[in-house]
Formats: structure tokens, C-alpha cells, sequence
């Protein structure tokens, strides 16, 4: 029987419940559990992808092109899986597949309600999620996390809570655990838990009954003994169940900082974890992650250095726009042994129409961008800023400074070499400029024009190296001079094939493309430390403990190239996180495995 912890959250939203849920699945891992996770959140929309990154975050891409959640990128990192878009409920695909149960009479005619035809099928649809194998095990998981997005008490989360109040019966006292987490505050040096009071008894008053309560502290003050023992005096629970999540270095010492306070042994008990059999393979697996990580906290307290990367984006006043661009550098940075210092630097300001409106601003963003030891252009969309990232990767280009361009940074590159190596001035973007004289980045043929929720061209993509591309190609070497590999697509425009051979013939070499070598997704400058673009993200696909290749080249060339050199012969053993992915013509369809119909019919491509 699957094993059920849920999480919810009180008080403020973005409390850290998905970093909660995400160590809680890695210390479970490390006994050697299968785990699985699914996020929650009540919004109406069907999914994130038409959301914009400065009010939601990241659209995280999964292998079938979902465009989920960002803290569905955690789980995957954490945890090492692989999600599908299902991990992801929202309530428009709650209510778009009860509607449609409706319409095709499913219910015999009765008067459909929120109890108990949605609530039924939210259960439904975690029971049957959280058996589909996420791991290369390709077995049931153990243990399911579902993570409830949002606040306890906000409207638009009370199916979910009732759903989840009914869930706790359906599956059973001992398979079914609440960790609720909520903000302790601190004024004037006084830890405050008249907060946590409330939402506990709001939790409580709705059905659910914490088992843990985890206690958010905003400083690096650590939550006191006394404040221990008044939540829990008041909040029905045992000291040994008030955990405190106080501000630490990184949050990869978070799971650390849980096992510290007896999370693992409390869960054995509450869930009775020791009845479940797991092969000796999985309990040594497990210990070696434990001692991976380990290492890895610890190397992060002793930097060798200190190495600073600027992104040149669209969407810097949020920075969980780029969670999984920053944490891809963090994580190569921490295989580097460097300190990460990252720059985020609005595009726009380095723009000529800047230094005439805000002079200091524009001189500020091309100092940061000088004194930098990297360059990262990534994705976006729209005409704002484009010009400036233009003008940073002509920067990094003439002064050879290592260069990472990321699917919209990748086309503008392609811009940028047109423009000044082919010399063709008015070369464009066809988003920017549709009527452009020279349009070397253009529009998908076969993409929809009308309809922009789940229409771009998304999930797990191949690409194959061109032949002789191993002997030089420091991208190639990273991947251990595989080919093809495989990456995560989000993108509507691709470069313009009629010109694919006088850019080549210019110097810059596509050297990867797609299944029929048509459209071209990688590029690389010989003769440059590091100048390289992908039409994919990789950053969708990085681990704490196994960086994103692209992200661990910029990082090593910004490091010096003896860094470079040492992580392209420390990379000949690399192992992706998709070691055996699906045929790129099945890897949308999500073949095999249950989709959820939208509109009648599984999602697009």
C-alpha cells in the first residue's frame, strides 16, 4: 500500500513547502524508499503555461510537455524522477474532467456537486498518479508526496482540503500523514506562535489533524526550546513534532537540518515505513546518496573560489522566473568548487534608449556586465530587451568571454551573428520584426498561430551531434560525446533553414539537430573559450548531484580553462537523467501511461 504524506501550508503563501516536500521525499530516499510527488494548485487555470514568470515563476517543462509548476522542478531534482503532466493537478483539470464525465453521463443522471463528484475525482486522480513509476527502478513508488499549493483557508482551496480530509479514510490511518507548514515571526526578538496557533486550529476545524508542524523562520535564528514547547502545547502535538525550518546557507542544507530533528524516524513510526520490504540494492543506493549530499553541503561551506555569471534577461525584478536557470548554475558551480555569485541584469538597460532616459543605469548594467567572468542569455518571449540581449552576446562574442544562450538567447545569437559577421544589417527575429528583409529566426510551420495554451514545441526533444563534431566540440565532450542526446523543448520559433548553410559557411556551426537533421538546435564558435546555444532547456533537466552539461561548460570557462579541461575529462562518464527515453515521436503522447484529456482529447504537442 502506497504511503501518503501531505503538505500544506498556513499564515503566507511561498512559505517553503515545496523545498519541505522535496527533502522530506530525499531523506526517504535515502533508506532506500521509492518516492514519488504530485503539486497541487488551485488556480483554474489548466496549466502554467500561459502564465506570465513575473506572476507565477518559471513554466517548468516536463519529458511530455507539460508545462507545470515550478516546484515540480524541485521534486525532480531532489528526488532524481521523472514527472509527467498528471504530478500536476490543478482545478481546471479537475473541473474540465468532471464536466466532461458529465457530458458523456458518467453519472447516471445525477445533480453534479463539488461533494462528492470533485472531491472523488481528486482522489481518484492521486491514487492513480502515485502508482505510475517515476524512477529507472520502473516499479510503484512507496511513498507519495502531494504538495497543496497556496494558504489553508483561501476559497479556491477547500475542495482540495475536503478531498484530502475524505482521502486520509480512503486509504487508511498508517498510510496517510499532514505536514503542515507555517511562519513563526519574529518581532523584536521574540518568536511569535500565535500564527501557527490559528492555522492549526483552521487545519484542525477543516478535518485534518497535523502530524508535523514545521515551523518557517525567516532569520538564521533557529527555533528556541520554550517556542517548541508552546506550539506544542497548543497545537496538539508533541514536541518531537514541531520541527523548525530556520534561513540556512543553501537550501540543500535543508534536508540535513529536518534528519537533525527526527523527521525519518518519526515517519517509520507514524507510517509504519519498516513494514515495507526494500532490497538490499535500494538500501545501499540510498546510503549513497546520503553520503553524496553530504559531500556536497560540505564542499559548499569550503569554495575554492568565487565565480560570477551574469544573466541578461526580461524578467529580472522575479528571480523564481529562472528557478531552474539559477539552480543549473549552482549546481555547476558547486561541482567547480565556486562560491556562485550571480548577476541578474535587466536587458533593456543595456540598451542605447537607457543611457539617454537613465544614464547611471546604463552605465551600472554594462559595468556588471564587463566585470563578469560569464555570460547567460536565456529564454523569453516578446520584443522588450532584445536589443540588449543582443548587444551582451556581441559583447561576449568579440571579447571572448564564455557564452550560454538558451532557446530565445540562442535565436538572438543567431541574430546577433547575422547582423555582425554575415553582415546583414537588418537581419531579425520574425517575433520582433516580421517583416524583416533577413528573417534567420522564423515562426514553426506546423505550430498553431490561434490557440497558445500547450501548442508550442515542448518536452523531451533528440539531438544528434554532426559526424566529426566528437573530435572538437567542447558541448559533445560534456555530454561524454554521446549523440543524441535528449532535452527539453519550449519554443514557437526556430532558425530559418534557408539560411542555415551561408551561417554555416560564415563560422557558426550548428552542430546538433533533430531526428531528420532539419532544424537546427545547438551551436558552437571554434576558436572561442565557450560561445554555445541550444534551442532546448537544459536547465529542466539538472541535479544537485549531476549538473546540466551546458551549465557546467559556462561555468568551468568562466572558472579558467584548466576548470574547462578538467570537466570535459571528468565528464567522459556522464550519465543522463534520461538514460532510456522515449521515441521522440512518442514522448508527447505520453504513451503508456493514463494523460489527462482537456477539451476531449490529450493535450498538444
Amino acid at each position: 500500500m502506497t504511503k501518503y504524506i501531505l503538505v500544506s501550508g498556513g499564515v503566507i503563501s511561498g512559505i517553503g513547502k515545496g523545498v519541505i516536500a522535496s527533502s522530506t521525499g530525499l531523506l526517504l530516499k535515502m533508506t532506500g524508499l521509492k518516492v514519488t510527488a504530485i503539486k497541487i494548485d488551485p488556480y483554474m487555470n489548466i496549466d502554467a503555461g500561459t502564465m506570465k514568470p513575473t506572476e507565477h515563476g518559471e513554466v517548468y517543462v516536463l519529458n511530455d510537455g507539460g508545462e507545470v509548476d515550478l516546484d515540480l522542478g524541485n521534486y525532480e531534482r531532489y528526488l532524481d524522477v521523472t514527472l509527467s503532466r498528471e504530478n500536476n493537478i490543478t482545478t481546471g483539470k479537475i473541473y474540465s474532467e468532471v464536466i466532461q464525465r458529465e457530458r458523456r453521463g458518467d453519472y447516471l443522471g445525477k445533480t453534479v456537486q463539488i461533494i462528492p463528484h470533485v472531491t472523488n475525482a481528486i482522489q481518484d486522480w492521486i491514487e492513480r498518479v502515485s502508482h505510475v513509476p517515476v524512477d529507472d527502478t520502473d516499479e510503484t513508488p512507496d511513498v507519495c508526496i502531494v504538495e497543496l499549493g497556496g494558504t489553508v483557508g483561501d476559497i479556491e482551496s477547500a475542495p482540495f482540503i475536503e478531498a484530502m480530509r475524505q482521502f486520509q479514510f480512503r486509504v487508511g490511518h498508517e498510510n496517510f500523514a499532514l505536514i503542515h507548514v507555517s511562519l513563526v515571526p519574529d518581532m523584536h526578538g521574540e518568536q511569535k506562535t500565535k500564527p501557527t496557533q490559528a492555522t492549526v486550529r483552521d487545519v484542525r476545524g477543516l478535518g485534518l489533524m497535523p502530524d508535523l508542524v514545521a515551523c518557517r523562520l525567516m532569520s538564521s535564528r533557529p527555533l528556541e526550546d520554550a517556542t517548541k514547547a508552546k506550539i506544542s502545547m497548543f497545537c496538539h502535538v508533541g514536541k518531537d513534532q514541531v520541527l523548525g525550518v530556520h534561513d540556512v546557507s543553501s537550501v540543500y542544507h535543508v534536508p540535513m537540518l529536518l534528519a537533525e530533528q527526527g523527521l525519518v524516524p518519526y515517519l517509520q513510526k507514524r507510517l509504519d515505513l519498516g513494514s515495507i520490504n526494500i532490497p538490499k540494492a535500494m538500501v545501499e543506493h540510498g546510503h549513497s546518496i546520503h553520503d553524496r549530499w553530504q559531500r556536497l553541503t560540505e564542499g559548499q561551506e569550503r569554495p575554492y573560489g568565487e565565480v560570477t555569471i551574469v544573466l541578461v534577461g526580461k524578467y529580472t525584478d522575479v528571480t523564481d522566473s529562472y528557478m531552474s536557470v539559477t539552480k543549473s548554475l549552482e549546481h555547476a558551480a558547486l561541482r567547480c568548487n565556486r562560491k556562485l555569485k550571480l548577476q541578474y541584469l535587466e536587458s533593456s538597460h543595456l540598451e542605447p534608449s537607457t543611457l539617454d532616459a537613465a544614464p547611471a543605469q546604463y552605465h551600472n548594467a554594462w559595468r556588471t556586465l564587463v566585470m563578469a567572468d560569464g555570460v547567460l542569455v536565456p529564454g523569453g518571449f516578446g520584443d522588450r530587451g532584445t536589443d540588449g540581449m543582443i548587444l551582451a552576446t556581441k559583447w561576449a562574442r568579440e571579447q571572448k568571454k564564455p557564452f550560454l544562450g538558451i532557446c530565445f538567447g540562442f535565436q538572438l545569437a543567431v541574430v546577433e551573428w547575422a547582423r555582425n559577421v554575415c553582415g546583414w544589417t537588418d537581419a531579425h527575429h520574425t517575433e520582433i520584426d516580421e517583416h524583416t528583409p533577413n528573417p534567420v529566426v522564423v515562426y514553426m510551420p506546423e505550430i498553431s498561430k490561434t490557440q497558445l495554451g500547450g501548442t508550442m514545441r515542448l518536452g523531451l526533444r533528440a539531438t544528434h551531434f554532426e559526424p566529426g563534431t566528437e573530435k572538437w566540440s567542447k558541448l559533445r565532450k560534456l555530454y561524454g560525446g554521446a549523440s543524441p542526446i535528449y532535452e527539453r523543448h519550449r519554443h514557437r520559433w526556430e532558425v530559418n533553414p534557408l539560411y542555415v548553410e551561408r551561417l554555416q559557411a560564415s563560422g557558426l556551426e550548428f552542430i546538433g539537430k533533430d531526428d531528420k537533421g532539419e532544424r537546427m538546435q545547438a551551436f558552437e564558435v571554434r576558436g572561442h573559450p565557450y560561445f554555445v546555444g541550444l534551442q532546448a532547456h537544459p536547465e529542466f533537466c539538472t541535479r544537485p548531484l549531476n549538473p546540466s552539461p551546458p551549465f557546467l561548460g559556462l561555468v568551468a570557462a568562466s572558472c579558467g580553462m584548466s576548470m574547462l579541461e578538467e570537466q570535459l575529462v571528468g565528464q567522459s562518464n556522464y550519465k543522463s537523467p534520461h538514460p532510456h527515453p522515449a521515441p521522440a515521436e512518442e514522448v508527447n503522447g505520453l504513451e503508456g501511461k493514463e494523460a489527462p484529456k482537456v477539451n476531449g482529447s490529450k493535450p498538444h504537442a
